[in-house]
């Protein structure tokens, strides 16, 4: 393993050292630090922003209203209960804190936006300053819902359930069937639709204020994964490399933008598994690539990014043809998503353009869909100034192939540094 200029090894756990974070990490330390309080075992427990009065919701709001209207459906309903335990993936968009009692959100195309919640919960709704009417209840929340809809009387009623989006199936069967035994005797029972398309564009639309958290998200991201490129030596293991990323992040005070376990997904070599499995005792080593898949949760959003490097041989000056080669193929591949990619395409429906003779014998594309609520993903590529003779790429990462030697190899190339001056960015 490496050591440091000062001659000792730093930044993984068990090491004599760990290296002072660099400025912009330390400025976002203290920013983060002042938003944070001692619990009461004295470790920093960060201070959620009040949710109640959130731009974000009065923003996600006035969407669905407008989305209503797009694509004529008269009413939006949310019905919930018990959010803390059984959340519906559509309340923090419209509503922003959890609720008890069995509540329900009606939406219209019109403008009316009525609350009905138990008495308890209505003043924190009434907070949220984005609905026009809250009516609290003490006994059964049916005689007031009964009376909303038939006031609003929509012909046609959203309520969040689907067979292929699991962000628009918060609707719990055990909520379904309270809903149809509230609606029963009317003719709203048999008005109710399904809310994917509508719930799809809410949260793929988004909001400026989404926007900028996506952004700081990412960047933070960013300034870790320059941060751990810098101390990638051969032979460390896959356990060290994560230790290390997971100790920056808890002296940020911000969280695993999913499980922590598995977060970063770091994989070491040809033989490390391919997916979603925690990091292993697979080591670095040179004439081989490694892989890191990682993102943090900050103010409420995700980042997911993915990074390469390679590991140069001794007396090798860059990286292999068969790694340069994957490089250009994956590269060609976004910059001609990337010239197609326009507000209101929809990606299954791209005329799927002619690869270059030479990228197509043997690196066949992986797609995997994933929903993690409010996230973002992000790729970027940039020159990267590892130590001399090792680390030497910050690449992004999708397919891989089946190489000759019946080894799995990541096909993702990460450039050498020393030669290579590539920077190169798709948002």
């Amino acid at each position: 393993m490496g050591s440091s200029p000062a001659g000792r090894a730093i930044g993984f756990p068990g090491l004599v050292q760990t290296p002072p974070l660099p400025d912009s990490l330390a400025s976002q330390q203290a920013r983060i630090r002042a938003q944070t309080s001692p619990d009461r075992r004295g470790k920093p427990q960060r201070l959620l922003a009040p949710l109640m009065g959130d731009r974000i919701v009065n923003q996600k709001l006035d969407q669905a209203e407008a989305l209503l209207r797009e694509q004529r459906i008269d009413a939006w309903l949310l019905f919930v209960r018990e959010t803390s335990l059984t959340p519906d993936p559509c309340i923090d968009l419209v509503v922003g804190l959890d609720l008890v009692w069995h509540s329900a959100f009606l939406i219209s195309r019109t403008g009316a936006r009525v609350a009905i919640v138990g008495r308890f919960d209505a003043e924190g709704v009434r907070a949220i300053g984005g609905y026009t009417e809250v009516i609290p209840y003490d006994q059964s929340i049916r005689p007031p819902l009964r009376e909303a809809v038939a006031r609003l009387d929509p012909q046609t009623i959203a309520v969040n359930y689907s067979s292929s989006d699991p962000s628009a199936d918060g609707l719990t069967h055990g909520l379904w069937l309270t809903l149809q035994e509230t609606l029963a005797d009317t003719p709203y029972a048999r008005r109710l639709v399904s809310a994917e398309t509508l719930v799809t564009a809410l949260r793929g639309r988004k909001s400026a204020a989404e926007a900028d958290r996506i952004r700081a998200a990412i960047r933070v991201t960013e300034r870790l994964f320059a941060h751990v490129g810098k101390r990638l030596r051969a032979g460390q293991t896959e356990e060290q490399i994560a230790g290390a990323m997971k100790t920056d992040l808890a002296r940020l005070g911000l969280r695993t933008a999913w499980s922590e376990p598995y977060c970063p997904i770091v994989n070491a070599g040809p033989n490390s598994p391919v997916g979603h499995a925690a990091p292993g005792r697979f080591k670095t080593a040179r004439g081989q690539l490694l892989h890191i898949d990682f993102g943090v949760k900050n103010d409420g959003f995700c980042s997911d990014l993915q990074r390469m490097w390679y590991f140069r041989r001794r007396g090798e000056r860059r990286a292999p043809d068969e790694v340069r080669r994957a490089w250009d193929a994956c590269w060609a591949a976004m910059d001609a998503g990337a010239e197609r990619l326009r507000a209101g395409v929809q990606g299954g429906r791209w005329t799927r353009p002619r690869a270059p003779p030479w990228s197509r014998p043997a690196i066949p594309s992986t797609s995997m869909p994933s929903a993690m609520g409010w996230a973002a993903q992000r790729t970027t590529a940039r020159r990267s100034s590892g130590p001399a003779g090792t680390a030497t790429g910050n690449l992004p990462s999708g397919s891989w192939r089946r190489a000759t030697s019946s080894r799995w190899s990541w096909a993702s190339p990460y450039p050498d540094a020393a030669t290579w001056g590539w920077r190169k960015t798709c948002s």
